[in-house]
């Protein structure tokens, strides 16, 4: 048994205002020489959000959902939060648990998948705030959970949902964020949410279903995930056709601005321009089956509960091995 003294969520972070956005996006493109004014560009969808994002707030909602659950659970540990890109920074999370006197805690991060800035890049996250901080505690990861049955059974419930408002017939188009395909060769990303997928899918007995991706940010000479969800409706449209298009963001937690924005606004405003019937079901968010999912996975660090997980890719490992998910190889910048 392993004697954790607090429970940390770490996420991406997000703006909550409107001059909290070109800041923050400087936060997540350091080191990459990137003008303020294409900054400003790439920021202005938030503006329709009121300047906010969502992803805050459905934070600090999960955090609300799940002190009461680890309470019923027999767990009475303290639950911190800091952030990869925006306020609260992780490094100053860091320091008020050192202040606080934890000395070992147990990080859950709101990213269900491997990758390198899913899981790795998380990982040296959490290691540069302790770093930074004297008398820092350490911190453990839990496991990636893409697979477990608390994020794919309300799923199946959030995909069947969106389904019954749809004409017969419709395909599911399961969307995660599209990654370098240098990152996505030395990881488990795709398989893990194809699995996911294909879980997903069988829970709703529908066998007309692909997993395609979203909200590429890279630049344009180097290969991402493809293809698009947009070009991908565009395409099944083109070719055979179909009754109605069903959208699973199988590759989020929570309706942040990906969801929001990039299928919400754009692949619906898609889908609207070429008279296709759509429909996108809802993430897990803070389904109770997913909060005590949670709790699950603490107590299986905590105590050596069993691991539970579906589907048929392996269990992934308590602590990651050294040489996982490594960072992708950046493109040389010309002179």
């Amino acid at each position: 048994m392993t004697d954790y003294d607090a429970i940390l969520l770490v996420s991406f972070g997000g703006p909550e205002a409107p001059e909290d956005i070109v800041p923050f996006l400087e936060n997540v493109t350091a080191g990459r020489g990137i003008p303020r004014e294409r900054l400003e560009q790439v920021g202005a969808h938030y503006h329709l959000f009121g300047g906010r994002s969502p992803i805050n707030d459905q934070c600090r909602d999960l955090i609300a959902a799940l002190k009461p659950a680890l309470h019923e659970a027999g767990i009475d540990l303290p639950v911190y939060w800091g952030n990869r890109n925006w306020t609260p920074m992780l490094t100053d999370t860091v320091q008020q648990m050192a202040d606080d006197g934890i000395r070992h805690a147990l990080a859950f991060v709101t990213s269900a998948t491997s990758s390198y800035s899913g899981c790795r890049q998380y990982r040296e996250n959490i290691i540069a705030a302790r770093e930074a901080v004297e008398g820092s505690p350490a911190i453990d990861k839990i496991r990636q959970y893409y697979d477990h049955p608390g994020f794919i059974e309300p799923m199946i419930d959030n995909v069947r949902t969106a389904l019954a408002s749809m004409p017969a017939g419709s395909r599911l188009i399961f969307t995660a964020h599209s990654i370098p395909s240098s990152m996505a060769s030395t990881s488990d990303y795709e398989a893990q949410l194809r699995e996911a997928s294909r879980l997903i899918a069988a829970g709703v007995d529908h066998d007309d279903w692909d997993l395609v991706w979203q909200s590429r940010s890279g630049p344009p000479q180097v290969p991402w995930l493809e293809p698009d969800v947009n070009d991908h409706l565009e395409a099944l449209v083109e070719g055979s056709g179909i009754p109605g298009a069903v959208i699973v963001p199988v590759g989020f937690i929570s309706d942040h601005m990906e969801v929001m924005y990039d299928l919400d606004t754009e692949a619906k405003a898609t889908a609207e321009r070429l008279g296709l019937p759509f429909a996108r079901a809802a993430t897990v968010g803070t389904d109770h089956r997913f909060v005590a999912a949670i709790v699950e996975l603490i107590e299986e660090r905590r105590s050596g509960a069993p691991q539970r997980a579906l589907g048929e890719l392996e269990i992934r490992p308590d602590f990651c091995r050294e040489n996982c998910c490594p960072a992708p190889q950046r493109p040389a910048r010309r002179p």
